[in-house]
């Protein structure tokens, strides 16, 4: 009889806390151990208040759903750790990359950070690429950090670990290391701590951008996360996240609820002389947000950033992508939006003689662009002699200044990137024809398969009613 009392009282109980979530008036029926680090303007204690865009974020979370509001400020190291540690920790303001996808849940984003290496105004070095940073002597970062793990990916050997962003800056400017990796607002935020000058660091060169998130332990419901997601979308739909934006990051500008990206690769996609975002892949995406009544913010990035974006973050769309064998189970794809084809160009009059794919083995460097299709392939069939960048115009004026022998680049978009230099296309050569393949508009795989149905009925409807045949004319032809 104890028994069956026992069951009988542990049923309602555990009715009672699933009916709570229900009621607006109770407590919610999760408790949680919220984590963060002290990075201004990001998360921070401030009179002895903690605050930030995160904080602020979180706040209004907590009110939505009835949530004490108690975080615990720590160093990053400390934090992340027990966020993988503890079943009801959430870690914030947290990056999504490759190495910590599938450590964590996450809701979000709530902002993007673009990633420079910094480095002493008197102290200048001038950076084209990654591989230039890597032979530097002392590069300040921080342990399990975003960027730090994405370095150690990239394979630098250079790292030294400092404390934090102002412990970074101040060595930087001391001498003591050569560059700090950080973003802009950050970088601003660590030098007014330490009374020195934006104006005494320089920024060398573009990483990558990040998407932040609230990071939730694996063992968090889903629930949990849904409704945390639900909170941060209303405040992307009702201006509270700009109005939080302009405050902490100096910007206005935040991550929709799409994340669209594209690259400049004329006449597909570019940015025209008044500031605009043109093209012919631009004209189809920007049909079809107008027949779906739903418009996002398109953002112009390079190839390489945008794609291992696209790789990580929900959703998230990169267009214009050629749908090739190393790529199509890593995404999903609405189209085909067309077809080119992409060859080994050389400069004329080089006397350089492509045949073969063994021909182009045996030249000396091929210039490609970092995470172009052409690029996988070519690494894919054992190529050693790749020299990359993530810009093709810096690769197409390696190829006319001579230091590079050929670049592995599209006939669509390779006239219009020489015109852009000043060149002219009968200066080229198109050697040999690498390969032929359909281009997309990709989405990332934990992209809802619903957005991704709804796009590629409207762009059947666009071939259907002439609408592509007006676009394709107008860039193409």
């Amino acid at each position: 009889m104890k028994t069956k009392l026992f069951i009988l009282v542990s049923v309602i109980m555990l009715l009672f806390v699933k009916c709570k979530k229900d009621k607006p008036d109770d407590s919610y029926p999760y408790q949680f151990r919220f984590l963060t680090e002290q990075y201004k303007p990001l998360n921070y204690v401030e009179n002895g208040n903690l605050t930030g865009l995160g904080p602020e974020i979180l706040k209004s979370i907590c009110n939505r759903y009835n949530i004490p509001f108690e975080v615990n400020v720590l160093p990053w190291e400390e934090a992340y750790n027990l966020a993988l540690q503890h079943d009801n920790a959430v870690l914030f303001s947290a990056v999504l990359n490759s190495t910590r996808k599938d450590l964590f849940k996450w809701a979000g984003p709530i902002t993007s950070l673009d990633w420079f290496f910094y480095s002493s105004a008197q102290n200048q070095i001038q950076l084209n690429s990654l591989e230039d940073a890597k032979q530097v002597n002392r590069i300040g970062v921080i342990k399990d950090h975003s960027i730090t793990q994405y370095l150690i990916e990239e394979g630098f050997t250079n790292l030294v670990y400092i404390q934090n962003n102002i412990d970074a800056f101040d060595q930087l400017l001391n001498g003591d290391i050569d560059l700090v990796p950080s973003d802009r607002i950050a970088a601003e935020a660590a030098l007014k701590e330490i009374a020195m000058s934006y104006y005494l660091v320089n920024a060398e060169l573009k990483i990558l951008t990040d998407m932040l998130y609230f990071a939730f332990n694996k063992n968090v419901p889903d629930y949990v996360i849904a409704d945390f997601q639900k909170e941060i979308d209303r405040m992307k739909s009702d201006g509270r996240l700009e109005s939080l934006h302009e405050e902490f990051m100096d910007t206005p500008n935040f991550p929709g609820t799409l994340q669209i990206y594209t690259e400049h690769y004329p006449p597909l996609t570019f940015m025209d002389s008044y500031g605009d975002i043109t093209g012919f892949g631009s004209d189809i995406v920007f049909e079809i947000m107008k027949r779906n009544k739903e418009f996002f913010d398109i953002t112009l990035s390079q190839w390489n950033i945008g794609y291992e974006m696209a790789l990580t973050n929900p959703n998230f769309s990169l267009f214009t992508m050629d749908r090739t064998e190393i790529r199509d189970t890593l995404f999903q794809w609405v189209g085909p939006l067309g077809t080119n084809t992409t060859y080994f160009f050389t400069k004329a009059g080089s006397g350089i003689v492509i045949n073969s794919i063994d021909d182009a083995k045996n030249l000396s460097a091929v210039g490609t662009v970092s995470s172009w299709y052409s690029d996988q392939y070519l690494q894919q069939l054992g190529f050693t002699n790749l020299v990359s960048d993530g810009d093709p115009l810096v690769v197409t004026e390696m190829l006319m200044n001579g230091d590079v022998d050929a670049f592995v680049c599209s006939e669509i978009t390779f006239p219009d990137l020489l015109e852009g230099l000043g060149y002219q296309y009968s200066q080229v050569v198109p050697e040999f024809a690498l390969m032929a393949s359909d281009y997309y508009i990709a989405f990332s795989k934990n992209t809802s398969s619903s957005i991704v149905s709804q796009w590629q009925e409207k762009l059947d409807e666009i071939k259907l009613d002439g609408t592509y045949d007006a676009i394709y004319h107008k860039w193409l032809q």
